[in-house]
């Protein structure tokens, strides 16, 4: 178990990065090099200190041509500039001439004209159209003013030298920069630091949690899991101490295979795994290895396993391994051959490494049955851990876990909400544990208790509450009667699941109504079971044929539960006398186009499961008519109160006339299990 210290959130690093020489908590000498908006920002100063000089650089104060004529006629000009880049002429004027003739120097420069008495020459200037036309002008004026004394013009540009500097360096700066830019942008691939880019498409993109860098999450935070948990702990202990093993003649296994439903816990694992693991733990996800460029995914896999190598011992984690596990060969009209280059290379580099080097694969899926073979035979992947949906005491080891960091009211019953979550995963169960959070919150409630929970599940299970929903009566009457028809039956027949909650407020999208129930906690079923839940499954039918003496569409989604149940048993399971022992279904059968029977067998099971099913509803039109008074006193009261729970329903008709059986007297041996227990914890 980790220490206090040891959970300190460090940030991983990234493999190959483009940036790493930044300074960090652990070592502070290293400082930020010199970023490029730096640069950036001295030659905008550049540009900007350019354009000041340039359009403040013309001293003096400004005159008009008519004027400078003036002078130059009163023999008061010492000498001119012509400045060609500029468009203006400066005037250098004789300070006694301004001291000797003040009014008509007043008029030229008004205001300034105690500032131009002190100001060095050139005093005063004035703009031209171009150099020769003014050229042309003042020979004419000499011409036409034989007696006015020429004065000398040192034509020249101002700022020549830093324009020149300016104008030649800015192009070739500003296109470096550019090129500097590109590189940063295609070697972190666009991502900012990352490998990936072109200059790094080939560069593994898995993230590396060293010896000093940790997550804050171990396996005290995975409950639920305790047989996976064992498994996984044996594999970092084969890495900490592997002559324990080695010393016997033992191997240490290469690869292990975390296969189960989506929100299991799967990568919380081996996130755990990462946090309790003392050697290093490369983390990515099985699309990291796909890309739009041939090759680059088989590239990629060398350089994870040469970077892990160098790592050695340590542990390598590839989430949805199925992105690029998946078979070959099985269908050439979707095939991806840079896919399968990419599974080539990492089946190479799993068979290709010595044991001694102390690699362990550890990859995850939901989908095992689409990958490939070769993938999963021993000496690749030796284990292959299953994580399915946790049980009663998995579920509320999980809801202790996520109940934490909530304020929970002292009368919240765990046990009771892990009955009446069957069927949820670990994932489902911290999104109820937020959504009753956030529901006793709206309700400015000081802690969440049972009521925000029970509301939360009914959320999470039927969606959102339809409040505005606006329903006809004669609507709300069928709904009622067709939920009293599923309950009455689950509440009379023997194998049925204990109902939990009966309710018409609608929900979600499509749920007028729903009645729940709590499954068991059984993986057997026999004939008899299986009937009674499709007669239950029918009740709402059956209510609605006795009562109103038509149907409505109300009951698509209990005949879709039914149909896939009936077929399951006469196909799967050799549940019919007439089909006899024999089974349709072929989990490693990818091609949904054939059939493996005859036409003739085909019609034959369809017969079977029609006749099936009607045998089925007529023993619940039967239960119902022979219980039509309860229908009647469940409905009338589901109109009034909209929601019954199981308490109500037994103050209404009396007490459930079978005793609710534990799960585990259902079976004798789970590891014989034969059926996955369907899940109908919600009869729409």
């Amino acid at each position: 178990m980790a220490t206090e210290e040891q959970k300190k959130k460090i940030v991983p690093k990234r493999l190959n990065p483009l940036n790493n020489n930044k300074g960090t908590e652990d070592d502070p000498k290293k400082r930020p090099r010199l970023s490029i908006y730096w640069v950036y920002g001295i030659i905008f100063a550049a540009i900007i200190g350019y354009n000041l000089y340039h359009n403040n650089s013309s001293s003096g104060v400004e005159i008009d041509n008519t004027q400078f004529f003036a002078m130059l006629k009163q023999g008061d000009v010492d000498q001119i500039k012509t400045v060609g880049n500029k468009k203006i002429v400066r005037v250098s004027i004789n300070p006694q001439a301004i001291n000797n003739n003040p009014d008509f120097y007043r008029k030229v420069f008004g205001a300034d004209y105690d500032a131009v008495k002190k100001m060095p020459e050139p005093q005063a200037y004035f703009g031209i159209i171009k150099d020769e036309t003014f050229a042309n002008t003042m020979l004419q004026f000499y011409k036409e003013n034989p007696n006015v004394k020429q004065v000398a013009d040192r034509p020249g540009d101002e700022g020549e030298l830093f324009g020149q500097i300016v104008s030649t360096l800015l192009p070739i700066l500003l296109i470096g920069l550019l090129f500097i830019m590109m590189m940063r942008k295609v070697g972190a691939g666009g991502g900012g630091g990352g490998p990936g880019g072109i200059f790094n498409i080939g560069k593994s993109k898995a993230t590396l949690f060293d010896k000093g860098a940790r997550v804050n999450i171990n396996f005290g935070d995975v409950a639920g899991l305790d047989e996976a948990k064992v498994e996984v702990m044996e594999i970092v202990d084969f890495l900490k101490t592997p002559k324990k093993y080695t010393a016997l003649g033992g191997k240490i296994p290469k690869g292990a295979l975390l296969i189960g439903p989506p929100g299991t816990g799967k990568t919380l694992l081996a996130k755990a795994m990462a946090g309790e693991a003392q050697v290093p733990f490369f983390s990515l996800s099985g699309s990291d290895f796909v890309e739009m460029f041939v090759g680059v995914g088989a590239s990629r896999v060398r350089d994870l396993f040469k970077q892990a190598r160098e790592k050695a011992p340590c542990i390598i984690f590839i989430d949805e391994i199925d992105a690029i596990g998946r078979a070959r060969g099985k269908n050439m009209m979707m095939s991806n051959d840079e896919r399968e280059n990419t599974l080539n290379q990492l089946l190479v580099e799993m068979d290709g490494f010595g044991t001694d080097l102390g690699i362990i694969i550890l990859a995850a899926t939901n989908r095992p049955d689409v990958l490939d073979n070769a993938l999963l035979r021993p000496g690749r992947f030796d284990r292959q851990i299953t994580i399915d949906r946790p049980d009663l005491v998995g579920r509320e080891a999980i809801f202790k876990v996520h109940l934490l960091p909530i304020k929970i009211s002292q009368t919240l019953d765990v046990h009771k909400l892990a009955e009446q979550t069957p069927g949820f995963a670990g994932a489902d169960i911290a999104n109820v544990c937020n959504e009753a959070a956030l529901i006793a919150a709206r309700k400015n409630k000081d802690a969440v208790d049972m009521s925000d929970f029970q509301d939360a599940i009914d959320r999470v299970i039927g969606g959102l509450e339809k409040k505005n929903k606006i329903i006809l009566p004669e609507e709300k009457e069928i709904i009622a009667y067709h939920e009293a028809g599923h309950a009455i039956c689950g509440w009379f027949l023997e194998h049925a699941y204990p109902l939990l909650k009966v309710t018409i407020v609608p929900r979600g999208t499509a749920a007028l109504g729903y009645a729940q129930y709590t499954p068991k906690e059984q993986y057997l079923y026999n004939t008899d079971q299986l009937l009674d839940q499709i007669c239950m499954t029918l009740g709402g039918r059956a209510a609605e044929t006795i009562f109103f003496g038509k149907i409505s569409t109300g009951a698509s989604n209990d005949l879709q539960q039914i149909t896939k149940m009936a077929y399951a048993m006469v196909t799967v399971y050799g549940m019919n006398d007439k089909v006899g022992n024999v089974s349709f279904y072929d989990p490693a059968q990818d091609n949904t186009f054939t059939k493996p029977f005859s036409e003739e067998t085909g019609k034959m099971i369809d017969e079977e499961v029609r006749k099936l099913v009607e045998k089925a509803f007529i023993r619940t039109k039967e239960l119902l008519t022979e219980r039509k008074n309860e229908v009647e006193i469940l409905a009338q009261a589901l109109l009034k109160r909209e929601v019954l729970f199981q308490s109500d329903v037994e103050a209404l008709i009396g007490k459930r006339p079978y005793e609710e059986k534990k799960a585990l007297d259902f079976v004798d041996n789970p590891k014989e299990a034969i059926i996955d227990p369907p899940i109908p914890g919600v009869i729409s």
